[in-house]
C-alpha cells in the first residue's frame, strides 16, 4: 500500500523545510490539528539522522506558535505513535500538534494519558 505521506497532494502543506513538511490531519480532532513528517519515509522518528530529527522538531516548534498566534487555543497536545503497538497506523513517521481549548473534554486531566485509560486517572489512586 501507497504511503499517504509520500503521495501528498502538496497543496495541502501548510510549511515545508528542507527535511520535513506540515500539513493539516486529513481526520483531525479539533480545529488546526496538524502533522509534521519528515520528508524521508522512515517509520519511526528516531530511524531519522540527528538533523532531520532536529529539523521535524523545529518545525513542531514553528506550527505550534502559527496556530497559537492563528487560532489563539488554551492548550495543545504534542505527540507521536512510535509503533503499531503504540497505535501508529501510518508507518511514515509523524508528529500530531493538536490545539486544545478548555471545555473541549470535560476533563483533561492526564492529556495523552488516556491511551491506556484505566490507568490514566492516577490521582484518583490517592
Amino acid at each position: 500500500m501507497a504511503c499517504p505521506f509520500c503521495q501528498l497532494d502538496f497543496s495541502r502543506v501548510v510549511v515545508s523545510t528542507e527535511h520535513a513538511i506540515a500539513f493539516r490531519d486529513g481526520y483531525p480532532i479539533a480545529d488546526g490539528h496538524s502533522l509534521v513528517v519528515p520528508r524521508r519515509h522512515v517509520a519511526s522518528l528516531f530511524d531519522l539522522a540527528e538533523e532531520e530529527r532536529s529539523a521535524v522538531w523545529k518545525l513542531v516548534g514553528e506550527v505550534r506558535e502559527d496556530l497559537k498566534r492563528d487560532l489563539t487555543p488554551d492548550g495543545f497536545n504534542i505527540g507521536l505513535n512510535d509503533g503499531e503497538a503504540a497505535g501508529q497506523t501510518v508507518m511514515h513517521a509523524h508528529v500530531h500538534v493538536i490545539p486544545r481549548r478548555r471545555g473541549d473534554t470535560p476533563d483533561p486531566r492526564g492529556g495523552v494519558r488516556w491511551v491506556l485509560p484505566d490507568r490514566a486517572a492516577y490521582w484518583d489512586d490517592r
